[in-house]
């Protein structure tokens, strides 16, 4: 099911799209042009990410459920900046994702927020509330907060499921300008919480949900917990598996330290964390096809976290419900639910 899945979606986006100037690239060209982008960016990654904002979402509530439970839309501007102007037009020429957006579940009165990241391609929030287990964190304990990444579902393009978002994209300066968006509009989210009396916040994310939710734990030390679920690790080593770069063993290894370079500012990898490892948890999938295995322990190993793993795929969850029960018992641990 993963390998059907990863083909099909890359069929659609080749048939979809012309080929990029990177992809049309030899791999001389290809070389050159990573190194130059890795020079763009600073060496102190801590550089590159701005401080948090005070915010005031609007507020469109969804329906009222029992018990003074509300579920309600937040949007709020964005306000991005590109850092490298040679892709500014490409972040503008999309007006929808100058919006920030998210789906939140409140209970009557602020209780601890687990924030839901979601994966590429997705973000549409009747799809997310159905993939996340909405209705558990509320009966724990916890209020739910579904954002969408840039350029995703109600933030660009992909309004619709198999629409390929330009985040993360072929051009290694729109995947970091992606994920330093992603860290601006989070970080502002994470402050609007606290500053409306939720006592914690922490984050939970799916494959590229699960690197953003890594990388988050290398920006905001603040958080309660920070869980990576089938997590993608590194860009690189996605785009190596896939058979992206080079002709052979020699030019692989070659483009895969280049790209991995050139998304250095971005890695959690290449970043200190910030949440220590007893407030995390690493979920892998065993028979996962699309991030497999191997993300999660790369994961796990750099944040010193435990790392526990479902028996089914990344598409087909098998064993999911015994890891989330898992999940459920550090949340008690930490003190974020007392059941």
């Amino acid at each position: 099911m993963d390998r059907a899945a990863t083909l099909a979606a890359v069929a659609g986006i080749r048939s979809s799209r012309k080929k990029s100037r990177t992809e049309s690239l030899g791999h001389r060209e290809r070389i050159e042009a990573l190194d130059a982008i890795a020079g763009l960016y600073p060496h102190d990654a801590r550089d590159y990410f701005r401080a948090p904002r005070s915010i005031t979402p609007a507020e469109r509530v969804v329906r009222w459920t029992a018990g003074g439970h509300r579920v309600v839309d937040l949007a709020w501007p964005s306000d991005y900046l590109p850092f490298e102007a040679g892709v500014a037009d490409r972040f503008e020429r999309h007006v929808e994702n100058r919006v920030a957006a998210a789906r939140a579940f409140f209970g009557p009165e602020p209780r601890p927020v687990a924030l839901l990241i979601h994966g590429y391609m997705a973000g549409q929030y009747d799809l997310e509330q159905r993939v996340w287990p909405v209705e558990w964190l509320s009966r724990i304990g916890m209020d739910a907060v579904l954002p969408v990444l840039p350029f995703h579902a109600v933030r660009g393009p992909a309004r619709r499921l198999g629409q390929a978002p330009p985040f993360p994209g072929s051009d290694p300066r729109m995947s970091n300008e992606g994920f330093r968006q992603a860290m601006a509009d989070l970080r502002d989210l994470v402050r609007f919480l606290r500053d409306r009396g939720h006592p914690s916040v922490g984050v939970r994310g799916m494959s590229l949900g699960g690197y953003t939710t890594s990388l988050l734990a290398t920006v905001e030390a603040e958080l309660a917990f920070a869980i990576p679920i089938i997590p993608l690790a590194s860009l690189a080593d996605f785009a190596r598996d896939q058979g992206r770069l080079g002709s052979g063993a020699h030019e692989t290894g070659i483009q895969h330290r280049a790209l991995d370079a050139a998304h250095r500012v971005v890695s959690p990898l290449a970043r200190v964390p910030l949440v220590p490892g007893e407030r995390m948890l690493v979920v892998a999938a065993r028979a996962d096809r699309i991030t497999p295995p191997a993300h999660a322990r790369r994961i796990a190993h750099h944040f010193g976290a435990p790392l526990e793993s479902w028996h089914g795929g990344h598409l087909l969850q098998f064993g999911r419900a015994e890891k989330f029960r898992r999940i459920g018992r550090l949340l008690d641990e930490l003190g974020v639910t007392n059941r």
